[in-house]
């Protein structure tokens, strides 16, 4: 189930990048803003119907990804099963233990600092 969901998770991903590319831009960041191009010629797609049509397929498809991602998250949760948390438990200290590698003792705690010796 959760293969068919990420599928169209990605379809729309990039249905989604494909819609936005098409859009005309509002120019701004680099001047190199939607000029159109002048005459008759226009440019693919300029009309206000056209931009409106393309806003309202850009925001089905935003919705679209914002729940496969919800539902593939709330999949993955249910599959993991109950994993132990590494936030602090109510009652005691817990959270995470400090790492340590496999074949070596645990570190000792730090002796005391010594005082310089003079010479």
């Amino acid at each position: 189930m959760s293969t068919v969901i990420l599928l169209i998770h990605v379809m729309i991903a990039v249905a989604m990048v494909g819609v936005i590319l098409l859009q005309r831009s509002e120019g701004g960041a680099l001047g190199i803003g939607g000029g159109g191009g002048g005459g008759a010629g226009g440019g693919f797609m300029t009309g206000r119907s056209a931009g409106n049509a393309l806003t309202k397929t850009t925001a089905i498809l935003a919705a679209c990804f914002f729940l496969t991602s919800l539902t593939l998250s709330i999949l993955a949760t249910h599959q993991r099963g109950s994993a132990p948390s590494i936030l602090p438990s109510s009652g005691g200290e817990g959270g995470l233990t400090p790492l340590q590698i496999p074949g070596t003792a645990a570190p000792e705690s730090p002796a005391a600092p010594q005082a310089p010796q003079s010479q």
